[in-house]
């Protein structure tokens, strides 16, 4: 059986990629850049070399690019064969609204929401009608709050956790086999911070972690995985504080982000 995995180059889908492996799965790798996914698959293949790797880069941004990933995985691994799907690519564009790059942040909506939407649509209808198959959504713990300079991303993830939930529920009232889950990690070490302009202090979990707690949370069929206590706590008192005072308190946390 096949797992595929988005934004598989880096960070935390490339070691969810890598816990796959040693699961058992068959792996689809999917990302912008070829290069870092030909280095990932070499590195799991010498390891497992007994392991299908295939490697399908794309921009995921683009609707269209989404579809043909779809029909391309179908056409080279089968249908019925795509056992684990991972929604994990993802982009963050920090700064206060009013000065934010617009086109960044329609390029966020395409890649963060869009993108989830139309292949969680795509792959679980196959699922669904193969009678089997897991659904990982790469949501964030910012997807419980509201986040101030940090507005759109925190939007986006508040769309894939609402969104998983719902299709989790639907389908547990269906009786249906097939399992949704969404991982949401608090800070993780990763290149996501710099690259979205983030300054982080603090210790931060390893994307080691969050990939093995994420994927058997949603082999386990859990539909909020958070990585770690402290997260779990986090996410507790941000509901205990309520919407305003919740937002208040992230607009400080948030604000240090830029040093100021």
């Amino acid at each position: 059986m096949y797992a595929l995995v988005t934004g598989a180059s880096a960070g935390i889908g490339r070691e969810i990629a890598k816990y796959l492996a040693i699961k058992g799965y068959d792996l689809i790798l999917t990302a912008r850049s070829e290069d870092k996914l030909q280095e990932l698959r070499n590195q799991i293949l010498k390891r497992f070399p007994e392991k299908k790797v295939l490697v399908i880069p794309a921009d995921l941004s683009v609707r269209e690019e989404c579809r043909r990933l779809y029909r391309e995985v179908r056409e080279k691994a089968g249908r019925e064969n795509i056992d684990f799907v991972v929604n994990n690519a993802g982009m963050g564009v920090y700064g206060y609204f009013l000065e934010t790059d617009l086109e960044k942040e329609l390029q966020l909506i395409d890649l963060n929401v869009t993108s989830v939407h139309l292949l969680s649509k795509l792959f679980l209808r196959d699922m669904v009608r193969n009678g089997h198959g897991v659904l990982l959504n790469v949501g964030s713990c910012a997807g419980f709050m509201a986040g101030p300079t940090f507005s759109s991303y925190y939007a986006s993830k508040n769309y894939v956790v609402r969104l998983t939930e719902a299709i989790h529920e639907e389908l547990r009232r269906l009786h249906s086999s097939v399992r949704v889950s969404c991982l949401c990690p608090g800070p993780t070490a990763t290149d996501f911070n710099p690259n979205s302009g983030v300054k982080v202090s603090g210790k931060q979990i390893s994307a080691r972690q969050v990939a093995r707690e994420g994927v058997e949370g949603a082999l386990r069929g859990k539909m909020i995985v958070i990585p770690g206590r402290k997260m779990n706590a986090v996410v507790a008192i941000s509901r205990l504080l309520g919407e305003h005072l919740s937002t208040r308190v992230n607009y400080t946390l948030q604000v240090k982000k830029m040093g100021k």
